[in-house]
């Protein structure tokens, strides 16, 4: 890595196409408003998604007013990746944003375009309410900012967060609006009550972990009811949100979407690339242009929204971005062409749950790649091992995993120590226990998986592609669980460096993906 760093520092400042961008061109009638809904750490555990044990009823009457996505997912599912793809629409291998932001990773370019940016030079007037979360902050410069922590122990109220996005909307004035809220529920710690809320919380024996989890206690339970009631005191902020949102009189011009930065922080959830941390919920609705009420079952990710909103209001990026716009959705088109496969990257996100994986699927099947087969998972150590230093409440111990099926047992081992390759059937195994990577009656599915994954991986310059990359990021890591480095103003991890410049070189491919034309 070193040597790619000196021989090629030069080439470094060609990684982002800093080029002006135009104004929203001037049209008939008002451009519509933004209003971004983000919350912690939760899949699609809501009601209007058929969750046995959720509390949602403002949520589930968002998705009844709009498009609910049934298959939806973020392309890294740790926060700090996430919402820098979200945010910039792009992939985190592309933008750099490669692990959490408290951990001194960053993307790679201060000025890489994002939705504050780009709508900002349309004229929008932009805020953001809650945690931001990517590196380097000055990246995003918000016009209006507020509860610009984390707000974990739930200090400020959800209706906090309802009092601040009132203040924002009347800063915006004639402006056009964009405003991201973003919640900490339901991030651990899982708070049976917050200030109150809810008022008749749920407690263990009213509900079941989810199918993924594989692994049941009365502990467990507890975590999991508690889970749902941080839930419904979202669902509750966004009914307060929502509300304020309508005493502006601007809720007919103003296209909402509700989304989760990943998914739950329970046993091959949060961190991992199986199903359980990538698969998130969606929601958008937009008067006039949404058909409420529907239901959509395409592929989609949160790399889509950004296409999306540019689309919206008439702005064109700087740049080809790998999104899709969601509008032929929206309107209930059965477009000729959508996405095939999906992508899902991880690398634990810092050094002390480290382990590299890729992953892709269709609509059936799901390829799960682990370039360096048979080492240590140390992100399934924070779920799986009690003598971990960063052992989450909402784990599985081994008196816990003791109890539990043998099909689940053989899937924690596997996740411990990944094979080079895992094959899940989606139809059959929706919870992926199984493995078919080896079974001589999928070999076709696979090869043809590892293919596309590798294809893809070419076409947006991921520095993974190439196993030496892979390595001296891991070595790196493994040297640095100490993390001592967090007390150091100076440190810089050297991928910061040694990545763009790989990604500039001449691979004979495009940097970016786009979706062909409609």
């Amino acid at each position: 890595m070193k040597s790619v760093m000196k021989s090629g520092c030069w080439l470094i400042c060609l990684f982002v196409l800093a080029v002006p961008f135009p104004a929203r061109p001037d049209g008939p009638g008002q451009p519509p408003n933004i209003l971004l809904i983000v919350s912690e750490d939760n899949g699609p555990e809501l009601g209007s998604y058929g969750d046995p044990y959720a509390r949602t009823p403002h949520l589930d009457r968002l998705a009844a007013a709009g498009v609910r996505f049934e298959n939806a997912f973020v392309p890294y599912s740790v926060c700090s990746p996430s919402r820098a793809a979200l945010l910039t629409g792009l992939h985190p291998t592309q933008n750099g944003q490669i692990g959490l932001a408290t951990h001194k990773f960053a993307m790679y370019r201060k000025d890489t375009p994002n939705i504050a940016t780009l709508l900002e030079s349309a004229g929008y007037q932009t805020g953001l309410i809650g945690k931001l979360h990517v590196n380097p902050e000055s990246a995003f410069p918000f016009d209006f900012r507020a509860i610009p922590r984390s707000n974990f122990n739930r200090k400020h109220t959800v209706r906090d967060y309802a009092e601040a996005a009132s203040r924002f909307f009347g800063k915006a004035g004639d402006r056009p609006f964009f405003l991201s809220v973003n919640y900490p529920d339901a991030h651990l710690p899982f708070l049976r009550q917050a200030n109150g809320r809810p008022e008749q919380p749920l407690s263990a024996n009213d509900v079941k972990p989810m199918p993924w989890v594989g692994v049941d206690s009365a502990r467990i339970r507890e975590q999991v009811a508690n889970y749902y009631n941080c839930l419904e005191r979202l669902d509750e902020g966004v009914g307060l949100l929502l509300s304020e949102l309508d005493k502006t009189g601007l809720s007919e011009n103003t296209i909402v979407f509700y989304f989760s930065d990943h998914g739950a922080q329970f046993p091959r959830g949060k961190g991992t690339v199986y199903e359980g941390g990538l698969r998130v919920p969606l929601i958008i609705r937009w008067p006039g242009q949404a058909k409420a009420g529907t239901v959509r079952t395409e592929l989609v990710s949160t790399i889509d929204i950004l296409p999306t909103v540019l689309k919206a209001v008439g702005v064109t990026p700087p740049a080809p971005l790998p999104g899709w716009a969601l509008q032929p959705l929206l309107t209930g088109e059965s477009p000729s062409a959508w996405r095939r496969y999906l992508f899902g990257f991880t690398t634990g996100a810092f050094p002390r749950a480290c382990f590299v994986q890729h992953s892709i699927r269709d609509e059936r099947y799901k390829l799960i790649s682990n370039p360096r087969p048979r080492t240590e998972n140390l992100d399934a150590g924070t779920y799986l091992d009690e003598d971990h230093p960063n052992f989450v409440v909402s784990g599985a111990t081994g008196d816990e995993q003791s109890t539990s099926s043998a099909f689940v047992k053989k899937a924690l081992e596997r996740w411990s120590r990944p094979p080079l390759y895992e094959l899940y059937d989606l139809e059959n195994d929706p919870e992926e226990w199984t493995n078919l990577a080896d079974d001589p009656e999928h070999a076709e599915e696979r090869l043809r998986l590892v293919e596309e994954l590798k294809a893809w991986q070419r076409e947006i310059r991921d520095p993974f592609l190439v196993q030496e990359h892979v390595d001296a990021f891991v070595s790196e890591q493994l040297a640095n669980r100490d993390l001592g480095y967090r007390s150091r103003d100076d440190f810089r991890w050297s991928y910061l460096e040694a990545f763009p410049v790989w990604r500039a070189m001449d691979h004979g491919q495009k940097a970016v993906s786009s979706p062909p034309p409609r």
